[in-house]
């Protein structure tokens, strides 16, 4: 081959390599571009949602010096104060729920951007090890990788051949740099999520405890205003009768709900069915982990009225939230609200037997339901005429109240 050929050959080759890196510069693979952008997209929406949460949470805190005002119209009337506390008091309540659910999934959900990060920063180390391999290679061979391809060829197709090879190969290095980039942003982008949702999730456990302060706050209104009511001497004679009207009206209230249980025991009967019957086991504790007594079952010295006065349960002291255990098998006879009780439940366990769980801060079972000996059927809470967090507990024998200790563990 005489040297005007040569020139003319190595004129075409450059001219085809040309090309072919112009091409490869300006073409990208779509199929791995479109995932790429699509899980960028959904990251950088992922954050957007959690800045969002974080500014909604800040807003969405209990106004208690709000609230207190609010209470103040209602103070004349106790029974109204207390009804309208605790409706406040159970707003909180499910705030504090939905916070604890949002730290709960806040809490999985950055094991899975950890684990998302950790995947993209291992994709993006062995993409950079490939390419620094690959940069070595083009760099130790420089453009002579390129002629000795083309000049290899016998002939004008096999140089056109061998040419789109190097096209093709420019655009896989241009995919793999292209794939590298969107690696690198999506990790930055992780990254970012990371941080975003730590911060929610640190704003979500300050505003449980600002709740929970919140809740320990109107709590206190209540009993200063309770005991303010009642403690009043001038008052004494109305204090006490107003108190034995409470409790007039919470054994109405039971006896009645008694009453519907025994009329539906005598249908059943009259249809030969099978009635509930209770077989003589032991209760548990409802109370789990909380066994000091803050007042006993029986006559005592009522602590604010300072007259003898019988009280029909025992109250166990425990924190608000304490997960409350059915005491034994039975159906959800109640689970209501009164403005003595608070949030009640009464469960029928069958041979005119049933127990009583009185001031929760939340109910988890509902009338008519099934429950069985240990179930969380509520929390321990304040509402009702009740001035702290605990559970009265109270056990009724064939339409009287008898010691709940003839049935515990």
């Amino acid at each position: 081959m005489n040297k005007d050929i040569q020139k003319k050959i190595k004129r075409i080759a450059s001219v085809i390599i040309c090309f072919a890196l112009i091409l490869s510069c300006g073409t990208t693979s779509l199929t791995v571009q479109a995932v790429t952008s699509e899980s960028i997209r959904e990251k950088e929406r992922e954050i957007e949602k959690a800045k969002e949460e974080v500014s909604g949470l800040k807003s969405s805190l209990t106004d208690v010096e709000k609230l207190k005002k609010e209470l103040e119209q209602s103070k004349n009337d106790l029974t109204a104060y207390v009804r309208q506390l605790d409706g406040q008091l159970a707003d909180i309540q499910d705030k504090i729920t939905q916070y604890n659910t949002m730290i709960t999934d806040k809490e999985r959900e950055i094991e899975e951007t950890m684990r998302d990060l950790d995947e993209a920063q291992a994709r993006q180390e062995r993409q950079y090890a490939a390419m620094k391999k690959r940069i070595q290679f083009m760099y130790e061979r420089s453009d002579s990788f390129y002629l000795e391809t083309i000049f290899g060829a016998d002939s004008i197709s096999g140089i056109v051949n061998r040419a789109d090879y190097i096209e093709a190969l420019s655009r896989y290095d241009r995919e793999k740099l292209d794939e590298y980039v969107e690696t690198r942003k999506y990790v930055e982008l992780c990254k970012e999520e990371l941080e975003t949702e730590k911060q929610l999730l640190d704003e979500a456990k300050l505003a449980v405890e600002q709740e929970e302060t919140n809740v320990n706050t109107l709590i206190g209104e209540k009993e200063a205003q309770i005991v303010s009511v009642s403690g009043d001497i001038a008052n004494k004679e109305a204090a006490i009768k107003e108190y034995e009207d409470m409790i007039a009206q919470e054994n109405a209230e039971i006896a009645a709900l008694e009453k519907a249980v025994a009329e539906e025991k005598a249908r059943l009967e009259a249809e030969n069915a099978q009635a509930r019957i209770y077989n003589g086991g032991l209760f548990a504790w409802p109370c789990p982990g909380y066994k000091r007594i803050s007042d006993e079952y029986g006559n005592r010295m009522h602590p604010i009225l300072g007259v003898e006065k019988f009280h029909n349960g025992l109250d166990m002291a425990a924190s608000s939230g304490t997960p409350i255990l059915a005491a034994y098998d039975g159906d959800v006879v109640a689970a209501d609200y009164s403005s003595s009780m608070g949030n009640y439940i009464m469960i029928n366990h069958g041979s005119g037997l049933y127990t009583i769980y009185m001031h929760c801060s939340a109910l988890y079972v509902s009338k008519g339901q099934t429950v069985y000996k240990g179930q969380n059927i509520a929390a321990v809470g304040s509402t009702g005429r009740s001035t702290g967090p605990h559970l009265h507990f109270s056990v009724r024998l064939n339409g009287n109240y008898v010691s709940p200790w003839n049935y515990l563990k």
